[in-house]
């Protein structure tokens, strides 16, 4: 990623109200060559000197559509930092087959994979056509079918394995409508969050970072990355993670 418009790159972060996505966008504005960064969230996240606040539904394309208007291009950089790994009504990954339920598993793709698509069908057209512009969502190492040797986690896993393949679908099309770009999922590490804390007990203390542990190591897999990565997922040291 490389701003070439001479006015700082323009950044919009999903999912900027906690976490990651929160590291995320206080990151992007602290530094120099950025100069805008637009943070969307369902909540209204207080405006700052660089930072634009939107209000936004994941699962509600209007609202997604609005504030990409609002936005409005070019954009360098798209991150889509939503997600869920434990259900509204508390239910967390199943950990067998039996647990898995029709409702379950339909709201979190809702959240996991068609969420992001939807985020990218209307922020792709934004991407600037020079430079290196890049679109990168939150993803994780748990979907990937071939380093999958554990199981369960059913609904969890098979959602982020749809978000990797739908990711490498917009890297396919980029390559051919803006080639300049690159799209590309991101591993975050295991990051102590809340919702997190339950699976944290076998997380070496050096492997659990904290939302802005994760945010700078992620930014800077961002920094590195060229229209020849695209289409991959890649973990937050750099290393590639076969899909």
């Amino acid at each position: 990623m490389d701003m070439e418009s001479g006015k700082g790159m323009r950044c919009a972060v999903f999912g900027a109200s906690g976490g990651i996505g929160r590291a995320l966008a206080d990151l992007l504005a602290a530094r120099k060559d950025v100069a805008e960064v637009h943070a969307l969230a369902r909540r209204t996240i207080p405006a700052g000197t660089k930072v634009r606040p939107h209000r936004f539904d994941l699962e509600d394309e209007d609202s997604i559509a609005r504030a990409c208007g609002e936005i409005g291009a070019p954009l360098d950089l798209v991150i889509v930092a939503t997600g869920r790994l434990v259900r509204d009504n508390g239910d967390g990954p199943e950990k067998s087959w039996r647990a898995i339920s029709r409702d379950g598993m339909a709201e979190l793709f809702a959240i996991n994979a068609i969420g992001p698509a939807v985020i990218a069908r209307h922020t792709l057209p934004l991407l600037r056509r020079e430079g290196r512009p890049v679109f990168a969502a939150i993803s994780a190492r748990v979907g990937s079918i071939s380093d999958n040797r554990l199981g369960g986690w059913h609904s969890y896993r098979a959602s982020k394995a749809a978000l990797n393949m739908l990711v490498r679908n917009f890297a396919i099309e980029l390559a051919r409508t803006n080639p300049s770009a690159t799209a590309v999922t991101l591993h975050p590490g295991t990051v102590d969050t809340p919702l997190s804390r339950p699976f944290q007990r076998s997380v070496p203390a050096d492997r659990l970072f904290s939302p802005e542990q994760s945010a700078a190591h992620l930014l800077a897999v961002i920094d590195r990355l060229t229209p020849a990565d695209s289409g991959q997922l890649f973990a937050w040291d750099g290393s590639a993670i076969p899909f």
